[in-house]
């Protein structure tokens, strides 16, 4: 019975646990070995000192810790079990106690390897205290503790090895894969029976004559000779690493019989060697998954996909056949650069900088790239890959290749019609601004003029024989525009009847206005539609880069301010923009700018004029009219900043805010006893575009708390030539509400006849713009009487506008216009005195 050994002291542990730390980092202990160390060590760390030592006594291998000279410092329980030794008889002896056979200068080669920061491995026999033998594998590494150098060696008992061998023999032969082992001249020193059976070998044959009678040829996947180099057994004795899962075919010559093979080659080292001496060679049948995957390439044929690995360690490109046919190299890529190469010069530069990523432990690749075939053919495909499981060394990124031409073409056809007006054929707003915005930041100092051409008297040939004529009038135009630029210039249909052109001024500072003039004297003849002749002309306004912007948007809004004022001096003309037309434009930028703040500034307020009863003068109800007071720019005009908010978009929010205004004060003036039936709110068709105005609306009623019946919205007559369905929609909703629908201004525009009985309209006001002339007037009596009699005759409610003296108004009466408003009456009040105007005349 062993003695039992005496506790440790803090100093054997401190040692003990240094000795492990350092055992630890020797790079090729065995991971066995390594776990049961680490366990030891954490153990060690974790408890008390009493512990370390049983931790360290736990170690289920002999481990022995010695000085530089040989002599052991410490042992574990199990070493001193093993040797059958106490550790008094071993602790403090030289290591030839325990293996008296070592030479005298044995620590020379461990030391040798340890300084290198090796581990030093080594088979050799121990004796026990009662004088037996036992072999034994010795993992040595080197350590540093308190300034000297030790070695510590965990050996582990080999005695039961043999036996171990006995099963593996009888594992290999009862597998079904067979296996082969080989020495370094790739001589078979050992097939096992599965091995003989995969071949169609029988007893008494032997497998290294067969394989070296030359009845055999050994094949690629692709079904081409491979040379001895590249068996993957010689490939493993070469590298000393794994070759896994190599598919090769051996062709019997005289059956003519083809079978498929999957070998996995694994070198083996001799101990302390660095060079394999033999390999192992695992193989089974693949024949039949070699037919599907040729299935299979068939369906990657169908489906246009490939496959394809790159073996980045050896830099080794596989590609499947259908992988390769996409890429259309005579000479399949062999190597990533052969394939980097297939692709256009940014691709490649895409591509090498994703596969870095992705072998740097980055996500994987999605990428469309762009190439050229060797016939000058051009492609896409479709890249996708991530890196597959292997060893440390082995980084292997497997993906597919997709053929996506035919998509990019088709989403090329797309983009094209995406940049396309489809009336026109012409580029589109957003194509040529994107395409004035590149050549600007490419070639920002290089000379170009922006034309902004406005078809004049347009809007008649639409309101009078419709958009369909209107829509053909607009493509004739287009052409005559491009026939007189010619292919020198981008052309754009910019929106409604307004087109773009931006052309080059290099060496021609005057081309701009040349082309302006172009433009004019083709559009000199006159315009044949639906049998009708119709003379449109063109106002154009021409701005130059960089003198008048170095922005897309600057230059256009420098065209647009030009051609305005070409209009103004009446039309058929072009202007070039000037400082003066600059300062004109700064003046608008300011406005825009305040307007757009001055909803929330809360500079905005509402009056409201009484619209009376003629007879008796009674209110009846009252228009809401914006007023806009800034600190900057002082009190604003409707007509200074109305017409600007609607080319803006603002109006849409501006209307808002005047719809809840109106309906709160409407609800102040109930609630104070004021009964004033409704209130009047002019909408801005813009308002149809930008907002949801049927549930605006309701949302304002509904807060306020008023019937449908208490509002009354104010179109203009483009509501009535807009034939839309959601136009269409939108009143049918808010007639359901109960909120009266009248036509603001009527009888000023074209086509308000044409298109009146399409909405479902309440009410007409008669425009001030034919009142004011009455009764003297007989041109404007006879407007005043035709409006009357639609308004009659359509079973419609009149309001008329503008009313400003007693004959005007007694006029009116006599038509039968019961309701109207104006200086007369009263002009727009607060809401104050309209409650006493109110009182004064109820």
């Amino acid at each position: 019975m062993d003695a039992p050994s005496p506790p440790a002291t803090e100093a054997d542990t401190a040692e003990t646990i240094a000795a492990l730390e350092r055992a630890l980092l020797a790079p090729d202990l065995p991971e066995a070995l390594r776990t049961t160390l680490r366990d030891a060590l954490a153990a060690l760390r974790r408890e008390s000192a009493s512990l370390y030592r049983a931790a360290f006594d736990a170690i289920p291998d002999l481990v022995t810790v010695m000085e530089e000279d040989g002599i052991v410092v410490e042992i574990n329980r199990e070493g001193t079990r093993a040797h059958r030794r106490v550790r008094e008889d071993i602790v403090g002896q030289p290591i030839h106690v325990l293996n008296p056979e070592l030479p005298r200068d044995h620590l020379a080669p461990v030391w040798e390897r340890l300084n290198r920061g090796d581990t030093y491995v080594i088979e050799v026999t121990n004796k026990r205290g009662d004088g037996t033998r036992f072999p034994v594998e010795v993992h040595s590494a080197g350590f540093e503790f308190e300034g000297k150098r030790r070695i510590i060696a965990v050996a582990r008992d080999l005695s039961s090895r043999a036996e171990t061998e006995l099963r593996f023999r009888e594992l290999v032969e009862t597998i079904d894969r067979g296996v082969i082992v080989q020495d370094e001249a790739l001589r078979i020193i050992y097939a096992n029976s599965a091995a003989m059976r995969l071949l169609s070998l029988h007893t008494g044959q032997s497998i290294a004559d067969e394989l070296r009678s030359g009845h055999w040829m050994v094949v690629d996947e692709r079904g081409h000779e491979l040379r001895p180099e590249h068996y993957p057994s010689q490939m493993a004795l070469t590298s000393g690493r794994i070759v896994e899962s190599t598919v090769l075919g051996l062709y019997h010559r005289d059956r003519r019989e083809l079978i498929w093979l999957s070998v996995t080659a694994v070198p083996q080292f001799p101990p302390g060697g660095d060079r394999p001496h033999q390999v192992f060679a695992l193989f089974s049948n693949v024949t039949e998954l070699k037919r599907d995957s040729a299935l299979f390439d068939r369906a990657q044929a169908l489906a246009h996909i490939g496959g394809w690995e790159w073996d980045a360690g050896r830099d080794r490109l596989y590609l499947t056949f259908e992988a390769a046919r996409i890429l259309g190299r005579e000479t399949v890529p062999a190597r990533i650069e052969e394939l980097i190469e297939c692709m256009q010069p940014l691709d490649r530069h895409r591509l090498r900088n994703a596969l870095e990523r992705t072998l740097a432990g980055g996500r994987g690749i999605d990428l469309e790239l762009q190439g050229l075939r060797q016939d000058g053919s051009g492609f896409w495909v479709r890249a996708i890959a991530d890196a597959g499981v292997g060893d440390a060394v082995r980084q292997v990124l497997t993906g597919t290749l997709q053929d996506i031409t035919v998509r990019k073409l088709e989403e090329e056809h797309l983009r094209v019609q995406a940049r396309s007006d489809p009336l026109t054929g012409l580029l589109n707003r957003d194509a040529v601004q994107a395409e004035l915005e590149r050549r600007l930041d490419t070639y920002p100092h290089s000379p170009l003029a922006v034309l902004y051409i406005d078809l004049d008297r347009f809007k008649v040939v639409n309101d009078v024989l419709g958009h369909a004529a209107g829509d053909r009038l607009l493509a004739s135009a287009a052409r005559r525009i491009r026939h007189a630029v010619g292919d020198n210039a981008q052309i754009a249909r910019f929106g409604g009847d307004e087109f773009l052109v931006v052309c080059s001024l290099d060496g021609d500072p005057l081309r701009g206005e040349r082309l302006a003039d172009a433009i004019l004297e083709i559009f000199g003849d006159s315009f044949r539609v639906d049998g009708e002749e119709f003379s449109i002309t063109a106002s154009i306004g021409i701005s130059q880069a960089p003198l008048d912007g170095r922005t897309a948007q600057q230059l256009i809004q420098s065209a647009d301010v030009a051609m305005y004022d070409s209009k103004r001096r009446g039309r058929n003309s072009w202007q070039a923009f000037t400082p003066e037309l600059a300062e004109q434009q700064l003046h608008r930028l300011q406005l825009e700018t305040h307007l757009r703040r001055a909803v929330h500034n809360d500079e905005f307020h509402l009056v409201y004029q009484p619209q009376v009863d003629l007879n008796d003068g009674r209110v009846i109800g009252a228009e809401a009219l914006i007023r806009w007071r800034n600190r900057s720019l002082g009190e604003m005009r409707p007509d200074r900043f109305i017409d600007h908010a609607e080319t803006t978009g603002d109006i849409v929010g501006i209307g808002g805010w005047v719809l809840h205004e109106a309906c709160r004060q409407l609800r102040r003036w109930r609630d104070e006893g004021l009964k004033i039936e409704r209130v009047a709110v002019n909408v801005s068709y813009r308002q149809f575009l930008g907002d949801d105005l049927a549930n605006s609306v309701a949302t304002a009623l509904a807060e306020y708390g008023l019937a449908g019946t208490s509002l009354e919205l104010e179109f203009t007559e483009r509501v009535l030539i807009e034939d839309a369905p959601d136009t269409v929609r939108t009143f049918a909703r808010l007639r359901e509400l109960g909120v009266s629908l009248s036509i603001d201004d009527f009888g000023e525009g074209y086509s308000a006849l044409n298109y009146l009985r399409r909405l479902p309209i309440h009410g007409l006001k008669l425009s001030q713009l034919f009142v004011q002339g009455v009764p003297d007037n007989q041109s404007d009596v006879a407007v005043c009487q035709a409006v009357t009699g639609i308004a009659r005759s359509l079973g419609l409610g009149l309001v008329a506008e503008g009313v400003e003296t007693e004959r005007q108004r007694a006029f009116l009466r006599e038509l039968g216009v019961v309701i109207g408003q104006g200086f007369l009456f009263a002009p727009g009040l607060s809401p104050e005195d309209l409650r006493d105007y109110c009182l004064a005349h109820s």
